[in-house]
């Protein structure tokens, strides 16, 4: 498919979308006057809720971006070095709306990009059912800060963002943003041409829990979670073979409340199938088993929860204590929901503000005795490293100094 529209284009993105989502527009732009009637027909509640959780993200995004400084050091007489943040110029989010619409997704990949300064931020969703963009998906992309919205779903999509095809902006330099698997692997394909968040599986949760936690709440996040599809790993963590028991039950029994909705077939099936329990011997081993584990989302319930805070390592992000949620994080607290999965956590965190920032470095050497201090040190180690065109670019000026 990548190649297909990178060969032909946009005839080939309408192909793909008139053949897998049923949607042959006479263009893909989503009009002012399309987010207008958007807003008009959303219920006024969700509204306020989109515009109170994006409030959030937004504050928590200027805060991280207060903490990310440009600097200038004399590390050495003459010799000063430097760091900038700058920001990238052009950012394609992708807004997935489809068995469940994921309305938080734009607060994320629109709105922190726009308050790191970001130059453009273009956004792409699917239809849904064929009928065209998905309103309150698309109050909640415009009310983010979105520059330009397309409803276009799919590989198609992401491609369209990566080749420059969607309009005369050009490609974009990042692509971000959740999406099925098919979206996951063209973001790992596309990896290289553009840059991309992260290659994203399934959500996944875990909690840890002692003798100390609630088993109704335990269970409810450990569900909650396993919502987002059925192969969505959940995981408990316990000290307690008696809280491993009454968690166990408490899930059969919440199954059963949540069949009385229609609500229990994907997290059922999830819960069935890549849910279990890990017995620790004590709480270092809780920690132990945890970071081996990195879950995407780490929940603790314990009676000792800041010790966990200061000596867990791996995880995509931390809700400390029963009070906090992973559902808080994932629609309007203000931390970014876009975190690692299938182990990553070992190696990286989640999308942040920083996620669109560069972090670039510059050097100036403004006396001789810069020169003296570093040049020698260069010619000697080039020398070593057997690169004489390396060792004349510090010798040469060696030389110019003591011929002056």
């Amino acid at each position: 498919m990548l190649s297909t529209i990178e060969r032909d284009g946009m005839d080939a993105v309408r192909r793909y979308s008139r053949e897998l989502d049923d949607w042959d527009p006479a263009s893909f732009v989503v009009t002012a006057d399309d987010a207008e009637r958007a807003t008009r027909g959303l219920d006024p509640k969700l509204r306020d809720s989109i515009d109170f959780a994006i409030e959030q993200v937004a504050g928590f995004a200027a805060r991280q971006l207060a903490t990310l400084t440009d600097f200038e050091a004399e590390t050495l007489p003459g010799v000063v070095l430097g760091q900038r943040q700058i920001p990238l110029a052009h950012v394609g989010a992708y807004a997935p709306a489809g068995r469940v619409p994921m309305l938080a997704s734009p607060f994320m990949t629109v709105k922190v990009p726009k308050v790191a300064g970001v130059d453009r931020v273009v956004a792409c969703t699917p239809p849904r059912a064929g009928q065209g963009v998905h309103a309150p998906t698309l109050y909640s992309l415009t009310a983010s800060g979105a520059d330009a919205v397309y409803c276009l779903g799919g590989v198609q999509a992401v491609a369209a963002m990566a080749f420059g095809l969607l309009d005369d902006a050009g490609p974009v330099d990042k692509l971000v943003g959740p999406g099925n698997a098919f979206v996951a692997e063209a973001k790992r394909q596309l990896y290289g041409r553009v840059g991309i968040d992260m290659i994203a599986g399934p959500s996944e949760v875990a909690v840890i829990a002692d003798d100390s936690a609630d088993p109704e709440l335990v269970a409810a996040d450990l569900l909650g979670q396993a919502e987002h599809g059925p192969t969505s790993p959940a995981a408990l963590v316990t000290t307690s073979r008696a809280m491993a028991d009454a968690v166990i039950a408490e899930i059969d029994r919440q199954l059963g409340d949540l069949a009385k909705v229609g609500g229990a077939e994907v997290p059922g099936a999830a819960w069935r199938d890549y849910g279990f329990v890990l017995l620790a011997a004590d709480h270092d081993d809780a920690v132990r088993l945890s970071d081996l584990l990195a879950a995407e989302h780490l929940e603790v319930h314990t009676d000792r929860d800041d010790w966990y805070l200061k000596n867990l390592r791996n995880y995509g992000s931390l809700f400390v204590g029963q009070r906090a949620t992973v559902a808080f994080s994932d629609k309007a607290i203000g931390t970014n929901h876009v975190l690692p999965t299938a182990n990553a956590g070992r190696y990286t965190g989640g999308l942040s503000v920083a996620s669109f920032l560069k972090t670039v470095t510059w050097q100036r050497i403004d006396t001789d005795e810069g020169i003296r201090a570093i040049a020698p040190h260069v010619v000697t180690i080039s020398q070593a490293d057997l690169m004489p065109a390396h060792e004349a670019t510090a010798a040469k000026r060696l030389e110019r100094l003591d011929r002056d």
